[in-house]
């Protein structure tokens, strides 16, 4: 499995526990359960391959974000201009979370490919609008970390 269908699946599980209120472990082994994983095969690409050399990426990842998730609020706030947190889309806030935290605290990341994946991502599932919307948080996002981390312009 690649990085990038697993950044798929963590965002499908961070997006999916918008509704559950499950904790990260429960999502997790529900669905890296053989048969139900074999199931979201036959239905999503991003399931097709085993993710048996991301399994702690993943677990990690979604652990991660569900604890991190009001740090990361606090930067869509801060970055979605005229925009409540509210008010982006489930998916969108998904795929940005998945994209922050990374930039924020994978260390084997780097910031430009998890924005570039982050965009892409939201292109296979909103309309050019959206891809636009989180390109432009993730721009001001990574702008101001790159400054912080004395690596700005």
């Amino acid at each position: 499995m690649t990085r990038s269908n697993a950044r798929e699946i963590v965002a499908n599980l961070i997006y999916e526990m918008n509704f559950t209120r499950d904790s990260a472990e429960n999502v997790v082994e529900q669905t890296l359960e053989p048969i139900y994983y074999d199931t979201l095969g036959q239905e999503s690409e991003a399931y097709a391959q085993k993710p048996s050399g991301q399994l702690s990426y993943i677990r990690d990842a979604v652990r991660g974000i569900q604890e991190k998730q009001e740090e990361l609020d606090g930067y869509l706030a801060k970055y979605a201009i005229n925009w409540s947190v509210s008010r982006i889309s489930k998916v969108a806030r998904a795929i940005l979370h998945v994209a922050m935290y990374e930039a924020l605290y994978v260390d084997d990341v780097p910031v430009d490919a998890a924005i570039s994946e982050a965009v892409e991502l939201t292109r296979k599932y909103e309309d050019e609008d959206v891809v636009a919307f989180v390109n432009g948080i993730l721009g001001s996002f990574a702008r101001d970390l790159g400054a912080s981390n004395g690596s700005g312009d």
